[in-house]
């Protein structure tokens, strides 16, 4: 149980760690004016790696939900943990890829870029923070485990 605690902890947390990162940043990329925006997008190529990160994320909390069936708040705070994951990825999927998809990976402008840069960063600010209640959930689920 506690190798499932550990990994479903560690997993989340290295799943939150570049949704923080897009949050942080947002402020100062809204700023941006096109040519300067779309320069720094190049930052991120070789980040679909990490959706690895977050969807074993979402295996280890599943995995959590299970060990801790049983065991009322443990139990709880790890289904919400994967919950939290889930809708993270549906964020994603629902507004970031059709964004990057749109924009070739921001490599190329297309008319009404402005809005799809909107949703990329907001779909990323929401799915941060989902990201975040899911690492608290899942700690909390992991501090509330029967020993």
């Amino acid at each position: 149980m506690k190798y499932i605690q550990f990994l479903a902890l560690v997993l989340t947390t290295l799943a939150l760690v570049p949704a923080g990162a897009h949050l942080l940043e947002l402020a100062n990329k809204m700023e941006l004016a096109e040519t300067d925006y779309f320069i720094v997008q190049t930052i991120y190529r070789g980040w679909a790696l990490l959706g690895t990160v977050t969807i074993a994320a979402l295996l280890a909390n599943l995995t959590l939900a299970i060990a801790t069936r049983g065991q009322g708040p443990a139990f709880a705070f790890a289904v919400l943990a994967f919950v939290c994951m889930a809708a993270s990825l549906a964020v994603f999927f629902a507004f970031t890829y059709p964004a990057n998809v749109a924009t070739e990976n921001w490599t190329a402008i297309p008319a009404g870029w402005e809005a799809l840069r909107w949703k990329w960063e907001m779909s990323h600010a929401a799915g941060a923070l989902i990201t975040f209640v899911a690492f608290c959930a899942t700690a909390l689920s992991v501090l509330s485990a029967r020993r």
